[in-house]
């Protein structure tokens, strides 16, 4: 969730760490902060709320510090206010926090009776007065800090500032990711890639149980015994991304208008486009017909593409599967038969809980299948084999073009197991296979939609409630939509099977709810078709979402008629994605909400 950045630097590093924090933004935050060495002496720079505060704060009392650290922090102990922002200091050492540190209350009992005092309601805080303890003891920083460690539960990157010692960053972590850069007689630390492309593509990711002591020149690796250990150095592409809105109003309006060109590109990793066939990019360790059952794990809107694939894998490749949210899966102790397949699906792949839930499936026995965005994340090395969707970075908060390339991903591997365990012929690869080379184009036709969607925005903006309904994989779809509309909008609403109205939630229509459709031509149409008649008759306004031969068979009259593409019906999910995505964007836009980064959320959820 939060952002770490550190700079042992050669001029003034202040507006620099700002400037790469600013790349961490997507994140999500509610205060920020750098703290620097001005000469020996440690000063820090804090502000509630967004970047543009503590930039004023700077220009009123500028740092000069070649070396230094700086953090947007995301709340979970204390409000955010500025004497809860990081970085929190002793006159000897500042530190900056990703995670959370679950054995803080009793640390801070201790750390008070030996005469600590505390200025913050952060967990961070212990952390400082921990280090700080050792360091008064006459131990150097490096000794304090391997001393610390072991005493701190929970899950967590740090960053530390010395005074004092103009050559010394230390980096630690413990289940929350951290990068170092290696410049030219400069050295980074960062939350990942992004925030240091400004300044190198030569990078090394700290593994569990990782600290590493950071001079101008050089880094040490030790790992949690203490042995100085290394790791792979790797020349990140981060830096070639143009992180930035181009002609977009916010970074979700560009990620929805990407998505044919990434749903194109990672359907490219995953077919043959000339034979018509799937080729998965990487050799699969275990044979589908071995495989008795299938459970999918995510978080979100990670956990609706599991949902999506879940009728996916049971109709192509006839094998039973769970769908399940990883923050349940991990605590209810679900049985499963090793030899079995586990999917973990994560944009970041650094979620906390579907982290767990994979060690978990892993001490089962379990083949483990990781679908992310970030080939270098933890789950995506930890898992026993990756399945990388091609998003790109994803900046706002609320999925979009990460969703459809899960799906896209999904597709493809449900696919291949119903090849592989005899359910389908070549001819109905081939057929499956062509209508996912026509999910790029049909995403683009979809977008055609926008100045519709956006006018109907106006009038959904001015709504209390919103109820989306679908039937078959458009149902998850309908889960989709409502999440989208209550994240950004802060509309409140609710996604149901279809069938399921009458089983309550019809109790809630009358002539001031919008009920969203989302109704393909396909083999459930009619009985869709029933359902919005059970709404009609109760004075709901309709909004239908389906396509030409839909809305010429609809027997119901609807406020407004979304018509999408023709398609097969096999993945109209990817397609019918687009407009969920856009009504949800253009209500936030008449709302007047921060789009990109909504209220109380965060787009790397690595604490649980």
């Amino acid at each position: 969730m939060c952002g770490i950045v550190g700079i042992l630097g050669r001029t003034p590093v202040a507006e620099q760490l700002v400037d790469s924090l600013k790349r961490l933004e997507y994140r999500g935050y509610d205060s920020a902060g750098v703290a620097t060495l001005e000469g020996d002496r440690l000063e820090r720079r804090r502000a509630e709320g967004k970047l543009k505060n503590l930039e004023k704060r700077l220009d009123a009392e500028p740092l000069q510090g070649t070396t230094g650290i700086g953090h947007t922090r995301w709340a979970t102990h204390g409000k955010p206010t500025e004497h809860n922002a990081h970085p929190h200091a002793t006159e000897n050492v500042a530190v900056v926090h990703n995670g959370i540190i679950e054995n803080f209350r009793e640390l801070r009992e201790k750390l008070e009776k030996q005469g600590a005092k505390f200025s913050s309601e952060t967990d961070t805080e212990v952390v400082a007065h921990l280090v700080n303890s050792y360091l008064l003891k006459g131990q150097s920083p490096q000794e304090a800090v391997k001393a610390s460690l072991p005493q701190l539960r929970g899950a967590f990157a740090l960053g530390f500032l010395f005074a004092g010692h103009g050559d010394l960053l230390i980096g630690a972590r413990k289940g929350s990711p951290l990068a170092i850069g290696y410049g030219d007689g400069e050295m980074y630390l960062g939350s990942d890639a992004i925030a240091l492309a400004p300044f190198t593509d030569t990078i090394s990711y700290l593994e569990d149980g990782d600290w590493v002591v950071l001079s101008h020149e050089v880094g040490v690796i030790h790992d949690a015994s203490g042995a100085v250990v290394n790791r792979e150095v790797l020349k990140s592409g981060a830096s070639s991304f143009l992180v930035d809105k181009a002609n977009y109003r916010h970074f979700m309006a560009k990620e929805i208008h990407e998505q044919p060109e990434v749903v194109g590109h990672t359907l490219a990793r995953y077919v043959d486009m000339a034979s018509e066939r799937v080729a998965l990019p990487v050799k699969l360790p275990f044979d589908f017909n071995d495989v008795q059952r299938i459970t999918i794990t995510a978080c979100g809107t990670a956990s609706y593409a599991g949902y999506v694939a879940k009728y996916w894998f049971e109709r192509f490749a006839r094998v039973p599967v769970e769908v399940d949210v990883a923050s349940e899966f991990r605590y209810r102790e679900a049985p499963l038969r090793k030899g079995d397949l586990a999917v973990f699906i994560s944009q970041s792949g650094e979620t906390a809980d579907t982290l767990a839930a994979l060690r978990y499936a892993k001490e089962q026995g379990a083949h483990t299948v990781a679908v992310v965005n970030v080939p270098t994340s933890t789950i995506a090395r930890e898992a026993e084999t990756v399945l990388q969707t091609l998003a790109g970075p994803e900046i706002g908060v609320a999925s979009t073009k990460a969703f459809t390339c899960q799906l896209m991903v999904l597709a493809a591997l449900a696919v291949a197991a119903g090849k592989a365990r005899g359910e389908l012929s070549d001819a109905d690869e081939a057929k499956l296979v062509q209508g996912l080379v026509e999910i790029p184009r049909l995403i683009a036709a979809a977008l055609v939609a926008e100045p519709q969607i956006e006018k109907l925005a106006r009038d959904i903006a001015k709504s209390r409630d919103v109820l989306y309904l679908g039937r078959g994989t458009s149902f998850p779809i309908a889960l989709e939509g409502a999440l989208k509309l209550k994240e950004i909008s802060y509309i409140h609403a609710e996604g149901y099977a279809a069938g399921e109205l009458k089983h309550g939630p019809i109790a809630l229509i009358d002539e001031t709810m919008p009920v969203v459709v989302i109704a393909p031509y396909d083999r459930v149409f009619e009985k869709t078709v029933s359902n919005m008649q059970e709404v009609a008759a109760r004075g709901g306004n309709i909004i239908l979402v389906t396509d030409a031969k839909g809305a010429e068979e609809a027997t119901v009259d609807s406020l407004v008629t979304i018509v999408l593409p023709d398609m097969g019906s096999a993945f109209t999910p990817i397609v019918y994605a687009i407009p969920v995505q856009l009504l949800a964007y253009h209500t936030a836009v008449v709302m007047g909400t921060d789009v990109d980064q909504p209220r109380n959320l965060a787009k790397s959820v690595t604490v649980e």
